[in-house]
């Protein structure tokens, strides 16, 4: 157990095995995910593996296959160089969005993280609102968020301030780390940050310099990395899947790929918590019922004639709260025609073996 230790397995995961699991199978941990293949660590060795028949027909959504970050049965087979992954523990969080495009379904991203690195650049592609959809996901999830600013070198210091001022304006609690991997100004303090035994995530749109980032951290250049383009002052896409990666102090590291799409649905805790000052108002609305457009006696209209709160979070407030509802109604659709067909094909199977 003390190998299962190092890689994250806590005293929550201890309390949360499966006896009979745990006594038929080992336990291990995913640490990438490709396509229908993984790759898993006992703590002592890392092994491509892949589900189980049993597991693989059975599930009847996404979000029950393992991500990078779950733990799982597994019979290991071959001196250890190949695995069968038998079912997933139950999880301590799971990062979750929408799928991207028109597919309305749940999207994976990791699994059992403790703190969710957000990074965004400081220079002209900040985008508080942009900050705020992932604050909502993280929220969402019970995962602590620090904001990474990362390119402070192209900015002066009043405007890094300014900056910081805007996010704690919406996220009061937060952790707010301003560094540059091009100086190593302040690089120090993101390495001190992360702590043994415990799982980060890396979460930002392409090109904030998140693959520059880990390999700052771990010294070397074990990522690649794209060259910034001159016109946007963007990185190009780097990382194509999510791997977890073991810190030299211990601390686990999960890199993920740049989301040019953010959206979210069954999110009402994260917009709740990411929200709460416009929550708080609406405490206060004349109408129980207030839709928040138009009625008179609305508190957050208020607030915002009065200059107490800014039209733009607002707007994106309401916007993201329509999104999830929208993508959760619709996934509960999807959700209910998949099980009736499920119910029509075993019909129609056992009426042909009578």
């Amino acid at each position: 157990m003390d190998n299962l230790e190092k890689i994250g397995f806590s005293a929550w995961f201890q309390n949360e095995l499966d006896a009979d699991k745990a006594a038929a199978h080992d336990i291990a941990r995913v640490i990438a995910v490709h396509k229908d293949r993984y790759i898993i660590t006992n703590g002592r060795g890392d092994m491509f593996a892949e589900l189980s028949g049993n597991l693989l027909y059975t599930t009847d959504s996404a979000t029950e296959l393992p991500t990078t970050g779950d733990w799982v049965y597994a019979d290991f087979y071959d001196d250890d160089t190949h695995a069968i992954i038998h079912s997933v523990m139950p999880r301590k969080t799971l990062l979750k969005r929408k799928a991207a495009g028109k597919l309305i379904d749940f999207q994976l991203i990791a699994a059992n993280i403790d703190v969710a690195l957000i990074m965004q650049s400081a220079n002209d592609n900040f985008n508080l609102r942009r900050l705020e959809r992932y604050l909502v996901m993280v929220n969402e999830s019970g995962i602590t968020p620090i904001i990474l600013l990362s390119k402070c070198d192209l900015i002066s210091q009043d405007e890094i301030d300014s900056i910081k001022h805007d996010i704690l304006n919406v996220a009061p609690q937060v952790t707010i780390l301003a560094f540059s991997s091009l100086t190593g100004d302040h690089l120090e303090v993101i390495r001190n940050t992360l702590l043994q035994g415990y799982t980060y995530c890396l979460l930002g749109s392409s090109g904030v310099g998140k693959t520059t980032l880990l390999n700052n951290i771990l010294g070397n250049q074990q990522f690649k990395t794209q060259e910034v383009s001159k016109k946007q002052s963007k990185g190009k896409h780097t990382t194509t899947s999510r791997e977890l990666i073991q810190l030299e102090n211990g601390a686990m590291l999960i890199d993920t790929p740049g989301m040019r799409e953010l959206g979210n649905m069954s999110v009402d805790t994260g917009i709740d918590e990411t929200f709460s000052d416009i929550i708080e108002l609406a405490q206060n609305c004349k109408f129980s019922d207030c839709s928040h457009t138009n009625e008179k006696g609305c508190a957050i209209l208020a607030a915002i004639k009065a200059g107490k709160l800014s039209q733009q979070r607002y707007e994106n407030y309401m916007k993201i709260k329509k999104e999830s509802e929208f993508n959760e109604m619709s996934y509960v659709e999807k959700r209910k025609k998949d099980k009736d067909f499920g119910r029509m094909v075993k019909s129609v199977l056992k009426s042909k073996n009578r």
